[in-house]
């Protein structure tokens, strides 16, 4: 994906899909929470269960969900799988990103009425809201 300057015109190709499906595989805390605790190291999903409180049905969907977007991977150990992060400088570069971004909107988002705290869908782009009035834009 390459990033725009001011002015050029926009077009939604491929590089801008592959890049909001790996912004959607970053969008659920669990999934972060999953990745923050990988960022130190190898663990096997009961380590994992263990660590954040998450039954072991959810801890693996996610793995598998992580797996499968190419952000972790597996190995066996005996008769567990020990997960370990596939990019590690990479992925910590996006989530220092996201975190100098949150600072400098004074994590604007969590209010935001379409994907801020406690929403509960993915709006269609024509049901998205207005911020400030929670209006449908038209």
């Amino acid at each position: 994906m390459t990033m725009l300057a001011a002015g050029d015109l926009v077009s939604v190709g491929d590089d801008l899909q592959v890049a909001a499906a790996l912004f959607h595989s970053l969008s659920d805390p669990s999934r972060l929470a999953i990745l923050q605790h990988l960022t130190w190291g190898e663990h096997r999903v009961r380590d994992l269960t263990e660590h954040l409180g998450l039954a072991q049905s959810t801890v693996s969907a996610h793995l598998g969900c992580l797996r499968e977007c190419g952000l972790v991977s597996s190995r066996p150990q005996g008769r567990a799988s020990v997960f370990s992060l596939v990019s590690a400088p990479e992925l910590l570069a996006v989530l220092a990103a996201a975190e100098r971004l949150l600072a400098a909107t004074g994590q604007g988002v969590a209010l935001c009425p379409n994907y801020g705290v406690g929403a509960t869908a993915n709006p269609a782009p024509n049901q998205l809201l207005v911020h400030g009035d929670a209006k449908e834009v038209q």
